[in-house]
């Protein structure tokens, strides 16, 4: 698990349809930024796609899992090889903040602060009116950034799927019905 220096590794709902999430990753800020935007280093946490740096401008997003560790762990069922989605950049503010809609539910925005050495990262994903859906974002969200985490400090991730579910698990019983 991240080592977060007081902070719960847990998303928390802020309100109902909104969950938020923090990490305090090792820096510096334009590192951080670099992971959240260019689409090589991306890969390698979260999902691929090009994002040119204007407000309104497209972003496809495609989620490759099973390549994001190896070995990739178990798959649930029901999960595809290959994910993507279609977003748009809603706010900018290089290397602070970066928010994009977020295809169906609602909309995703991150917040990079510098902590000394360290940078505080903030998540926060908007909308999610379903609790299943809660449920795979908090986990989904959770195992991304734990792998983000894990590639910024040098360490080899836990297996994506196994991490999931495993999370996915824990959010049922964290997160309110």
């Amino acid at each position: 698990m991240t080592e977060l220096a007081g902070l719960d590794a847990y998303g928390v709902l802020t309100e109902p349809a909104t969950l938020k999430l923090e990490r305090l990753l090792p820096g510096p800020i334009e590192r951080v930024w670099a992971y959240l935007t260019d689409s090589d280093l991306r890969r390698q946490w979260l999902a691929s796609g090009e994002m040119a740096m204007d407000v309104g401008a497209p972003v496809e997003l495609v989620w490759r899992n099973d390549e994001l560790t190896d070995p990739p762990g178990s798959r649930p069922d029901g999960f595809s090889g290959e994910h993507r989605m279609i977003s748009r950049i809603t706010e900018l503010d290089p290397p602070r903040r970066l928010a994009i809609s977020w295809d169906g539910t609602g909309d995703v925005s991150f917040e990079l602060e510098p902590r000394g050495e360290e940078v505080l990262l903030t998540l926060v994903h908007r909308r999610i009116a379903q609790r299943p859906m809660r449920l795979m974002i908090g986990a989904g969200w959770h195992a991304h950034l734990d792998i983000l985490a894990a590639r910024l400090s040098g360490r080899e991730p836990e297996p994506f799927w196994d991490g999931w579910t495993r999370l996915r698990d824990e959010y049922d019983r964290r997160l309110p019905d």
